[in-house]
């Protein structure tokens, strides 16, 4: 079994500039980490892999410094990585990063199965999962919280639907994306990390991706516009109020309804 992740190099914290004109994020001097949800995607396959054989392969799209994230899935158990860098795949919106992934996973081959965090950290659209297997054209379930069984074909599955929980069939090849219910990530080895630190990492730009045309990839390929973008408003006003309990009670009761958080008191 070949599965391949997608990993995301996303910044540590969500207080960082964006550009106004362009609506991307300034990453410069931004500490960086792997998308949180993507190492629950890593998880699942490696605890595949355990089961039953095969290779896990990761791909990134990011600049040259998102290698750290590849080096970090070596860490934990994956044995092939690709990174996806190229000045024209900045400012992608979901659907060119989807696309871009795609072509990327499509030259990869033989993939039976690609698994991806759910979201990410530093957009929470969900949107680019599911985009990659349409553009693969592969079958793909999402919100997946647990793997129940697999066989030569194809997976079972728990999905989250949110208002019931739902046991599906899904054939190979296909696309997940998986909760955190997945099971927990496991640390990072250190003898894990000096077996690979000669593990290459293979680097592909636009012209190693077939003869799309540039405008398919980046800005120019995201039909999504940026109207306007801010950071939003912090309110640091505080009131201190002493009291019974049941005096700081009533104060606070008439506190939100004034603020309209909850509805109108009653007075009897």
């Amino acid at each position: 079994m070949h599965i391949v992740v997608c990993i995301k190099q996303v910044p540590e914290t969500r207080d960082v500039a964006v550009d106004e004109e362009t609506g991307v994020l300034l990453r410069d001097g931004v500490k960086s980490i792997m998308n949180p949800f993507d190492l629950y995607a890593l998880e699942a396959a490696l605890r595949l892999k355990e089961e039953r054989g095969g290779s896990v392969s990761v791909i990134s799209m990011g600049p040259p410094q998102a290698e750290a994230v590849i080096r970090e899935a070596y860490m934990m158990g994956a044995d092939r990585g690709y990174l996806l860098t190229d000045r024209a795949f900045a400012g992608a919106d979901t659907l060119a990063t989807a696309f871009t992934l795609a072509q990327g996973i499509d030259k990869i081959g033989e993939a039976d199965l690609i698994v991806c965090g759910l979201q990410t950290t530093d957009g929470d659209t969900a949107q680019v999962g599911p985009g990659i297997a349409e553009m693969l054209r592969i079958p793909h379930e999402s919100n997946v919280i647990a793997i129940t069984g697999v066989t030569d074909s194809g997976l079972r599955l728990e999905r989250d639907s949110g208002d019931s929980l739902d046991t599906v069939d899904v054939a190979f090849p296909c696309l997940i994306t998986v909760t955190k219910a997945i099971g927990e990530p496991r640390l990072l080895s250190f003898r894990r990390k000096l077996e690979t630190a000669d593990y290459p990492v293979v680097y592909w730009s636009l012209g190693d991706l077939g003869e799309n045309e540039d405008s398919l990839y980046g800005l120019k390929g995201s039909p999504t516009q940026v109207e306007r973008i801010f950071s939003p408003p912090t309110q640091s006003d505080q009131e201190m109020w002493r009291g019974s309990g049941s005096e700081l009670a009533q104060r606070l009761l008439s506190k939100l309804s004034d603020l309209r958080f909850v509805g109108g008191m009653r007075h009897d």
